[in-house]
């Protein structure tokens, strides 16, 4: 007798704690974040003119949109950049058709993150490279998410400002994307992955950081991406209505908003691949591996949570105009 009230009673602690964890999830659920700051809508120009950042929802007038989102990152950025233009440059030269921009979000950097990218506006123009800066820090997702809104590209690329993933790759993504056709409404995503490289990565971590990866696997797989074996790499290509319908969704400003992101693309059941790149670990990551992971775990699980419990709601498709 004296079990069975044992076992009641650490059933009923265990559906307390249950409905806490929902309530909580659901209390704590926040709105999706305001893109529309006033500052936040303009650019400067060569001459250090103000001009309008455009809207998403207007039709392409670009081939490549490429979204860097950078904090604190004026000793990192240039390498990436000089790589990045470099090769851009190169395929516009012996492909006249290839037209691109690059966006530089200086996610409320206290370095001179901006400063420096914007010299690259003045050596390539405006109508390449511009920069998007903040007024206050978002996480890396909410400045992807102010990027990508105010892209002018057919195909939006996703790209770290360390430079970890090289440029030639993106024809890798590109043929990941050209695989899925017929895409359906004109919607689909081919996500950079470095899956590959983890028997190698696991010999060189300790047992406690490989135990937090694969917990991390589990807890995307179990609750919320099913098929996508690596959510968090920064190399991630869309088509123009799939980054609207995605990112007009995008609740999660911080690490986990990949995982957010795949998930409402599962929901609205747009095609996913996943292609191999290569990936070099850079120093000066702003992930702090125990904390980082926990945050992220969390959220993993509020994500499912506030969609299940219709805390956060998916928003109808946005339309390109």
């Amino acid at each position: 007798m004296e079990l069975l009230e044992m076992v009641q009673l650490l059933s009923a602690v265990v559906l307390l704690l249950l409905a806490v964890v929902f309530i909580s999830a659901h209390v704590t659920a926040t709105k999706i974040p305001d893109c529309y700051q006033y500052e936040e809508l303009f650019f400067l120009n060569t001459v250090g003119k103000k001009e309008a950042f455009p809207n998403i929802h207007s039709p392409p007038v670009k081939h490549l949109s490429v979204v860097v989102p950078s904090y604190n990152e004026e000793k990192r950025l240039p390498s990436m950049l000089d790589e990045a233009l470099k090769y851009l440059e190169n395929r516009q030269m012996h492909d006249p058709s290839f037209t691109y921009e690059v966006i530089v979000v200086d996610d409320g950097s206290k370095d001179q993150t901006s400063q420096v990218a914007l010299k690259y506006t003045q050596q390539f123009g405006s109508e390449k490279v511009r920069v998007l800066t903040l007024a206050k820090n978002r996480g890396k997702g909410g400045a992807i998410r102010m990027g990508v809104l105010r892209s002018r590209g057919k195909f939006i690329l996703m790209a770290d400002a360390d430079g970890a993933t090289k440029f030639i790759d993106l024809e890798k993504v590109e043929n990941g994307l050209r695989n899925l056709q017929p895409w359906p409404e004109n919607m689909a995503i081919s996500c950079g992955s470095r899956a590959h490289l983890e028997q190698d990565s696991i010999a060189q971590r300790s047992f406690f950081r490989t135990f937090l990866m694969f917990g991390f696997h589990f807890l995307v797989w179990f609750l919320c991406v099913k098929g996508i074996r690596d959510t968090q790499c920064g190399f991630k290509l869309f088509t123009r209505e799939a980054a609207l319908c995605t990112f007009s969704s995008l609740h999660i400003d911080r690490w986990a908003f990949d995982v957010e992101l795949l998930y409402i693309a599962q929901c609205f059941r747009i095609p996913i691949a996943e292609v191999a790149v290569n990936w070099t670990e850079i120093e000066g990551s702003k992930l702090v591996p125990f904390w980082s992971w926990l945050q992220m775990g969390r959220d993993i699980l509020f994500i499912r949570l506030r969609y299940l419990t219709g805390a956060w709601k998916l928003e109808a498709k946005g339309k390109i105009s």
